[in-house]
């Protein structure tokens, strides 16, 4: 989570997000961030593994096995 400065997370402009819609901060409101589903499946994405285990929207993949088990 993230509470303050959008540019500090690398977002140069919120009226031209990379993703999502357009959002006007007005005087006094504190803009606040936090991780969604975009993130990791632009990493996944990019990567172009064979392989990916994600969520799909309002169902976050939630497991008790640790990422070091499925490391290869």
């Amino acid at each position: 989570m993230h509470v303050g400065e959008p540019e500090l997370l690398g977002i140069k402009d919120l009226a031209h997000p990379d993703f999502g819609d357009a959002v006007s901060i007005k005087p006094g409101e504190i803009p606040v961030f936090w991780a969604c589903g975009v993130t990791p499946q632009a990493v996944v994405m990019a990567s172009r593994v064979p392989f990916a285990i994600s969520h799909a929207p309002g169902h976050m993949f939630i497991t008790d096995i640790s990422d070091s088990y499925y490391h290869v």
